[in-house]
């Protein structure tokens, strides 16, 4: 969802982080390196600044800032990026210390364009979050795609020095901007970059996943992104910090209640209501409000080159990658159309080495892989006639088991067949019988239970005062042994393997379950259960003993307390409310006690189960606060719940051969 930034903020040092702009990460105490400083010196004295306003079709101006090299013995492409979150620092005398996608670009040279969008900082204009798209515009109406396409007909007009060719790039919601750029794009621009776009609010991006609401990181987003600007301004002096009085997540959201006290939490701290966030608070089905914030059906009339990059252990937009890449595809045949994923959080191909995300490790620099062999090739190749992109495959994938880089045909991969694993009433997941995948004779228990206590549910992670005010950015590698000892959570796992699997695509809970309730969610994890005896790979070097030393977690990260046999590695959580079984329209209460069928597809995965390990499926009915407590019973808009709704709940998920839960797992073909 959100900016230019990797992860979440306070307020108040959020602008600071924007105005640094810089697309590295900086040493102990916000210092430069010797590496960064001298990027930022080339920088200053290769290219010089200039700051115009840019009239669109109906006479409102956007602020643009425009790098262009100094040496004008050739014609350059232009790099475009719109933001909602600042293009500073303002003024001529001040530089970004780094241009473009990442740092490589700087010396490649390229014409760097920088705009606010619509609404945000020095921009005239009034803001509209995820601005719907309308097609066959008349006269002045304006979306951002008429915007995209104002500015770059008045860029290839006015800017010397440029050869006729515009790539686009942006993460998170300039990712957004970035997939608007491409609908009904102006001729001029070749390439496009949509990096964990926002794409549908509703069914898996940012704010809800399945409806349900994504409680954490969206109201500490709209605490500051949500209030709205007097005037163009270019500082955040205006946003009023709301005052949490701890970074506990979990204590500060459960004293907070239900979901109609929080529009009341920001009346109360700024004296007045945000609107998004009210508008998000009424329409909890997908009715044309959300309908009409999805992009996905939208993504027609493409003509440039599309490389649509994603996180795997990114918490906000890895469905929005997934699916840019395959409505891009199936609406535009014939134009290059492909996809990266690795195993990174929100932005972190950008910014990061790539090789930890907390607990886990990759064996390689998987984000300085990306910017050489990926993003840089890519531009370069359309927009400048050079660079080599034979290593650029139709969907190129980190497997975050095998811990290498391969590439499959297409997503979701025809190359996996889907393989059923059952749950079973000893705690176990069976794999179907055979080549039916049928449910294998089982004894025992027709179904498992648990009661689900809002008032006391499943925490998320296991970090409590570790600024859960927003989220830990590792929460989606972390250990689960927290989790599995709770009696309000079901685990099931498989045997030990006895062989490498590999699963690559969208995982597909099927489950029958029953609530004492009206309604409940259920939140499926899938896990990577490892060896009791396994250790971090050796490092290369020899300790004084002689003994191996074994590759060590970077310094801060929770792995270094940590001792990974054992290790029960998250590798994809959804929750799913049951009210939507049958719709996200027209939602449904259960009946009280009898059984219903719950059936979704989770963002996919590409993960090697390696020998010896074992796959792990968890069930629950709260994942706090991660997402936004059900309240145990049917309410046609479960958003105006208070305290006085939650209720207690005995949950079923039933494994009978009249009611076979399974997951579903695309298995890749040997």
């Amino acid at each position: 969802m959100k900016p230019n930034r990797f992860f979440k903020f306070p307020i108040a040092a959020l602008f600071l982080v924007l105005s640094a702009v810089a697309s590295f990460s900086q040493g102990p105490g916000g210092q430069m390196s010797a590496q960064q400083r001298e990027l930022a010196d080339y920088v200053k004295s290769h290219y010089s600044k200039r700051e115009v306003m840019i009239p669109m079709r109906d006479g409102v101006k956007l602020f643009t800032s425009i790098y262009e090299p100094k040496d004008t013995k050739e014609k350059y492409p232009f790099m475009f990026d719109r933001t909602c979150y600042s293009v500073a620092p303002y003024g001529l005398d001040k530089f970004r210390t780094s241009l473009g996608p990442d740092d490589l670009f700087a010396r490649e040279g390229y014409i760097f364009v920088y705009q606010d969008v619509r609404g945000r900082y020095m921009s005239e204009g009034e803001y509209e979050d995820v601005r719907p798209y309308i097609p066959n515009k008349k006269g002045n109406q304006i979306d951002e795609t008429s915007d995209t396409y104002d500015t770059v007909d008045w860029l290839v007009k006015n800017i010397p020095n440029n050869n006729g060719r515009v790539g686009v790039y942006g993460i998170s919601y300039p990712g957004f901007y970035t997939s608007m750029a491409g609908i009904d794009g102006h001729p001029a621009i070749k390439a496009i970059s949509p990096q964990a776009p926002v794409s549908d609010w509703f069914h898996g991006d940012d704010n809800h996943h399945n409806g349900a609401l994504f409680l954490a990181q969206n109201f500490s987003f709209f605490t500051g992104f949500g209030q709205p600007r007097p005037t163009p301004t270019s500082n955040n002096d205006y946003v009023k910090r709301f005052n949490y009085g701890t970074q506990d997540g979990y204590k500060f959201y459960l004293a907070m209640g239900g979901m109609k006290n929080s529009g009341d939490a920001f009346e109360k701290q700024f004296g007045f209501r945000l609107k998004f966030w009210d508008q998000m608070m009424q329409h909890p089905n997908y009715d044309q409000f959300w309908k009409d914030r999805n992009i996905f059906p939208n993504l027609k009339n493409i003509h440039a080159a599309v490389m649509t990059v994603g996180g795997w252990y990114d918490n906000e937009d890895l469905f929005g990658a997934l699916g840019t890449y395959q409505s891009i595809e199936k609406q535009n045949p014939g134009i290059f159309n492909v996809l990266v994923m690795g195993p990174w959080f929100h932005g972190g191909w950008a910014r990061s080495d790539g090789d930890w995300l907390g607990t886990a490790y990759f064996g390689m620099k998987t984000g300085e892989y990306f910017r050489a062999h990926f993003e840089l090739p890519f531009f370069n190749h359309f927009l400048k006639d050079k660079g080599d992109i034979s290593e650029i495959k139709e969907v190129n994938v980190f497997d975050t088991g095998a811990n290498q880089w391969t590439d499959l045909p297409n997503w979701s991969p025809t190359a996996s067949t889907d393989t059923p694993v059952y749950l079973s009433s000893d705690g176990k997941l069976v794999f179907g019988d055979g080549a039916t995948g049928k449910r294998p004779p089982m004894g025992g228990k027709l179904y498992d239970e648990y009661v689900s206590d809002p008032m006391n549910p499943v925490p998320y992670t296991e970090k409590r005062n570790n600024d859960t005010i927003r989220y830990p950015r590792d929460f989606m590698t972390e250990d689960q042994r927290f989790a599995s000892t709770r009696p309000d959570v079901l685990v099931y796992q498989t045997d030990p393997l006895t062989q490498d699997l590999t699963v690559a695509g969208s995982i597909k809970p099927e489950l029958f379950i029953s609530s004492s309730g009206t309604d409940s969610d259920f939140v499926v994890k899938l896990i990577d259960v490892f060896p009791d005896e396994y250790q971090y790979p050796e490092s290369g070097n020899k300790l004084p003993n002689g003994q191996p030393e074994r590759v060590k977690p970077p310094d801060g990260s929770t792995a270094c307390v940590f001792s990974p046999g054992g290790y029960e590695m998250l590798l994809r959580g959804e929750p799913f409310p049951a009210r939507f079984r049958n719709s996200f329209e027209k939602p449904e209460p259960l009946k009280p006690n009898v059984p219903a069928k719950i059936s979704y597809v989770m963002p996919g995965i590409v993960h090697t189960f390696k020998k010896g390990h074992r796959i792990m499926v968890q069930i629950q009915s709260t994942w706090f606060p991660l997402v936004a407590r059900n309240p145990q019973k049917f309410m046609p808009n479960y958003k105006l719940g208070t305290n006085a709704d939650f209720q207690k709940a005995t949950e079923r998920v039933y494994h009978s051969a009249a009611n076979p839960s399974r997951i579903v797992l695309p298995v890749l073909k040997k």
